[in-house]
């Protein structure tokens, strides 16, 4: 024993002898990622732009299901129907969650933007890679700047990678901000692929002419907002899709009490597999948010709880209303949750605003994106207890005894959580993915549809950018240019698709063309950006959302400076935009 004592006390002698060798303690990054390694490949700034893709995807659609739909709710579309009364001065408030988490997510855009292009001189990319990934960062930074611009106006201009702590920042103007996002979109550009050369969701050099019309068009540039909106137009490689395409393009057969749907090419455009370029046909898409369900990485899964983070897009859940609790004289009128039009497995938080779901419709006419299976208000009743089963429930013209949620008496045109009209391309209806089924070897029409508990996702490719709203964008310059003509003619191209009547030039404005945006891309759109963007969101919200309208508050109009940014930059003062307290 004596003896292993010392054979051990010398084994610690001759190690501590070692440990105090400088060259032992020098560390050599050989086999794993480190500040000293990494970003020398073309494989590294690949991993970063793939990194980028699934920050955006996070942000815009996964996070969970209330952030998300901060860029929808308090807009001139939608309300939040879980809430009894607003209040806008606790959710629009230098500390309030609402208006914060774009802060940061935005920034972390940019950092990793500011990254690839600080890092790319000292790589072993080749001139022409070098370009490639500037011409990607490049755009993810104005991409992260066009959001915190339209949001908060003023805010720092970092262009260079930060590699120690820093809180002496210092505010750009908007117009400097948006002079730069000009200037990175043009640099995209000119040097990014053609959209033919690249994959399905990845960035060509339309989506970057597509942001740089609307960034032009935010900052009154209007001719170089023409100018980008008509190089995607004009694009030989881009069209709207005006002939039937793609999965359903047949339509949907009758099956049992549900009548048959026969759809249309706007349908098309938000049915399974049909939203991309390569796999799908669509030449109308620009950039198009990957899912692939029950793949690790994939976005979309149908194990796993929303409240688990990053399950999947909650589009379903928080959009279509909670129909479970529809009953009629206390016998409940469907059978919940089902892969049909009553939703799925929706819980009844964003409802369309009375403006959303009938004004801007009126004498909408053939319009097929108020068609029933676009913009659902009527229900056929599953629950074969139910004297309304295989029978019409309409919105407008309820039964007597019909109520909701809590058990409240429902009441023509009047969102509650149970019903309101939606809009379909929330859903997958029919083909929610196989494994949500619960019992699809059912003999019964119903049955054979109905869904497991963890349903609750859109399980489809999201439109960030598509060529609607292109034309829309080019509505807008054509306006600001005093050209409402042109502007109605680019309308027009896109009502036609739908077989909408024609808008006269003397009718357009720029609340007609945010009108038209809503009928064309409800649910897609980030309405907060296009509200703040234009200065329009206090108008609006008077105008067209009677549950806010009597607290907003012209200086409404930006965020505020999120709070914690101002007290941790303690070594220069970032300013408070004005109305909210300094």
């Amino acid at each position: 024993m004596k003896t292993i004592k010392i054979l051990l006390l010398l084994g610690l002698l001759a190690t501590s002898t070692v440990s105090c060798k400088k060259t032992f303690l020098d560390e050599t990054a050989v086999d794993f990622l480190s500040t000293s390694n990494a970003f020398k490949t073309e494989a590294d700034f690949k991993a970063s732009i793939s990194n980028m893709y699934g920050r955006i995807r996070a942000h815009y659609y996964t996070v969970n299901d209330y952030m998300p739909f901060w860029y929808m709710y308090r807009t001139d579309a939608y309300l939040d129907v879980q809430s009894s009364a607003p209040n806008l001065p606790g959710q629009i408030a230098p500390t309030a969650g609402e208006v914060t988490f774009a802060w940061g997510a935005h920034y972390k855009f940019i950092s990793e933007a500011n990254t690839i292009i600080g890092r790319l001189p000292a790589s072993t990319l080749t001139d022409e890679q070098k370009l490639l990934f500037e011409a990607r960062a490049r755009f993810f930074r104005a991409f992260g700047y066009r959001a915190l611009a339209y949001l908060y106006a003023n805010v720092p201009l970092v262009l260079e990678e930060i590699q120690s702590p820093k809180t002496d920042f210092t505010q750009s103007t908007r117009e400097q901000v948006y002079e730069q996002i000009i200037l990175d979109l043009e640099f995209a550009a000119a040097n990014l692929p053609t959209i033919d050369k690249v994959n399905d969701g990845e960035i060509s050099n339309l989506v970057a002419y597509h942001l740089l019309a609307e960034v032009c068009n935010s900052a009154k540039q209007y001719e170089k907002a023409k100018n980008a909106a008509t190089a995607v137009i004009s694009d030989p490689n881009m069209a709207l899709m005006t002939a039937r395409f793609g999965s359903r393009k047949d339509g949907i057969p009758a099956n049992g009490i549900y009548p048959a749907i026969a759809g249309d090419v706007y349908w098309d455009l938000f049915q399974p597999r049909n939203q991309n370029r390569k796999t799908g046909g669509n030449k109308e898409a620009l950039w198009v948010i990957q899912f692939e369900t029950d793949i690790p990485g994939g976005g979309n899964s149908t194990t796993k709880s929303i409240f688990e983070g990053e399950a999947f897009y909650a589009l379903e859940r928080v959009h279509t209303p909670l129909m479970r609790d529809i009953k009629v004289n206390g016998v409940s009128v469907f059978q919940w949750p089902v892969s049909d039009f009553t939703g799925g497995r929706g819980v009844g938080f964003m409802a369309p605003d009375p403006w959303f779901a009938d004004t801007v419709w009126k004498n909408s006419g053939a319009d097929m994106r108020n068609a029933n299976h676009n913009f659902v208000r009527e229900f056929i009743g599953t629950n074969p207890a139910s004297p309304l089963y295989g029978q019409v429930f309409s919105t407008k013209n309820l039964p007597p005894g019909a109520t909701g949620f809590n058990n409240a008496v429902l009441k023509p045109g009047v969102a509650e959580r149970a019903l309101y009209p939606y809009q379909s391309k929330a859903t997958t209806p029919f083909a929610h993915p196989a494994s949500l089924l619960n019992n699809p070897a059912s003999s019964d029409v119903v049955g054979k549809l109905v869904l497991k508990g963890g349903a609750g996702g859109t399980y489809l490719d999201q439109y960030m950018f598509r060529l609607a709203e292109t034309y829309l964008l080019r509505a807008e310059a054509q306006l600001g240019l005093n050209r409402p003509d042109l502007a109605a003619n680019d309308i027009n191209v896109v009502r036609s698709r739908s077989n909408a009547g024609s808008v006269d030039a003397a009718d357009v404005n720029i609340d007609y063309i945010l009108d038209e945006r809503l009928r064309e891309l409800g649910v897609e759109e980030k309405r907060m950006l296009t509200l703040m963007r234009l200065g329009k969101w206090a108008d609006r919200m008077r105008k067209c959302n009677p549950f806010y309208a009597a607290q907003v508050q012209d200086h409404y109009n930006l965020w505020p400076i999120p709070a914690g940014e101002i007290e941790r930059n303690n070594m220069n003062k970032l300013n408070q935009n004005p109305g909210y307290p300094q």
